[in-house]
């Protein structure tokens, strides 16, 4: 493996960054705390900042040997936020927060990021300039949309955006990235079906929702099996169901609530009519109402093919060709991806 000397030199101090951000997880816009840790080191080592993008984001500017004359620019981002979730772990630098964990690794993301600027301030061999974003939010709050909407590329402009993140499963020691659809949509979905409730010893005297929504849980499959193509990828799951307060009695509703994961916005506009068709008129079939709530949180995470393709030769270059692997892409879903509708780029996994 091909690593830069004065990485390997610094890495000690930089996993003891981590273990402290590790150990102070902070949830989606409350980074303050890991805001700090952040525009610290980066002005410790004489990076201009900029601070308030997404409420907590931090920007480091660091100009190459040409100052910047050239124009040329790219962005370089880590998220730092933490998820609503009790860490078990027992070792020194566990979570000091209850109910707080950097159980996503985004402590290892804003680690990696601030080891790039310490060795870019003291070894400035490129031209142009390249901005270090430090993102709150990305847990659902939707911190790189905020930072965009904030101002990020008109007070930073850039020709292009990468993002990293660490990826278990793949074998150690190796990087991917691949073009085209790396992570998925994701959207949220409450579907409230309204019956008549009744004793359960007479069913005949009201309508009961529970079957008509078994009806509907079954039936959202055939949306992915004979709706779609084949080819294109999708998935609808049913994860919650609520209803009921006693096994006597037929309840007046109940509620599914769930997630649909797509690659692309025609596969999910198809998979959102459809199911609000398959839930209003299962309903209506039953003397039923229905109330269908869909919601569209994180786009398709779609890598442009030039970045992809750049980062995939430097990737060969430090960990070789065999080991510079194609991207499986992953149902999961990630902010990022309101970033690559706005510039070129890639997001890359690392193992």
């Amino acid at each position: 493996m091909n690593v830069i000397d004065s990485i390997v030199t610094q890495a000690a101090g930089i996993a003891a960054v981590r273990r402290d951000i590790h150990a102070h997880p902070e949830l989606c816009f409350e980074e303050v705390r890991t805001a700090d840790v952040v525009a610290g080191k980066l002005t410790e080592w004489g990076i201009p900042i900029h601070r308030g993008l997404g409420k907590t984001g931090v920007v480091g500017i660091v100009h190459g040997r040409d100052g910047g004359a050239c124009g040329r620019a790219i962005g370089l981002r880590a998220d730092m936020d933490a998820l609503p979730m009790q860490e078990f772990n027992t070792f020194e630098h566990a979570s000091k927060h209850h109910g707080k964990m950097h159980a996503c690794g985004h402590d290892g993301h804003t680690a990696m990021l601030l080891a790039a600027a310490q060795h870019f301030a003291k070894h400035r061999n490129f031209d142009g300039t390249v901005y270090l974003i430090f993102q709150p939010a990305e847990e659902g709050g939707g911190g790189a949309r905020v930072m965009i909407e904030d101002g990020l590329f008109e007070k930073f402009p850039m020709q292009a955006v990468y993002g990293m993140h660490n990826w278990p499963g793949m074998p150690a020691g190796t990087m991917a990235a691949s073009a085209g659809p790396v992570m998925a949509s994701t959207s949220e979905f409450k579907i409230t079906v309204r019956g008549k409730g009744g004793h359960a010893a007479m069913p005949h005297m009201g309508v009961d929702p529970v079957p008509i929504a078994c009806q509907m849980v079954q039936a959202f499959q055939t949306i992915i099996s004979r709706n779609k193509k084949p080819v294109d990828a999708g998935v609808i799951s049913v994860t919650m169901i609520h209803t009921g307060e006693a096994t006597n009695v037929v309840p007046d509703s109940c509620e599914l609530q769930g997630t649909v994961r797509t690659f692309s916005f025609e596969v999910l506009d198809l998979i959102e009519k459809r199911m609000r068709q398959v839930a209003e008129h299962t309903c209506a079939a039953h003397d039923a109402v229905c109330d269908f709530e869909f919601v569209r949180n994180y786009p398709p995470t779609i890598n442009t093919p030039a970045e992809a393709q750049f980062a995939r030769k430097v990737m060969a270059s430090i960990v070789g060709e065999d080991k510079a692997l194609d991207q499986e892409p992953s149902m999961g879903a990630e902010d990022f991806a309101y970033m690559l509708q706005a510039k070129p780029g890639a997001y890359l996994f690392i193992a």
